[in-house]
């Protein structure tokens, strides 16, 4: 593993000192800085996007959201606009929030009745 690292600085480094040399050769106009900012900027940005989203995909946890197997009152999962149905009415389904099989007459605190 540290010959890998190695050999990749000396590439590295060998392309940077071209770019350079070729930097310094010729007058670098507007277009291509710009270019280059661009490029170095969205290097920076994609990794932070992609792990926004990856903890954004990230359900919760049954006992988190104070999950249940029985209805609160009249308040039930089959009425939520975040259940998703299982193959039929009385089958186990899976929620948008929480995760795990969710029952379709249990409640939990991230419920939001359906319009």
């Amino acid at each position: 593993m540290p010959c890998r690292v190695l050999y990749l600085w000396v590439c590295f480094s060998f392309l940077l000192e071209i770019k350079l040399d070729t930097l310094n050769s010729k007058k670098v106009n507007r277009r291509s800085f710009l270019k280059g900012a661009a490029l170095l900027a969205s290097i920076a940005v994609v990794p932070a996007v992609a792990s926004r989203q990856a903890s954004a995909a990230a359900k919760a946890s049954q006992a988190s959201m104070q999950y249940q197997d029985h209805p609160k009152g009249k308040l039930e999962c089959s009425n939520c606009i975040q259940f998703v149905p299982g193959k039929t009415a009385k089958a186990m389904g899976t929620c948008k929030v929480v995760e795990g099989a969710i029952h379709p007459q249990g409640y939990c605190i991230a419920y939001a009745p359906k319009a």
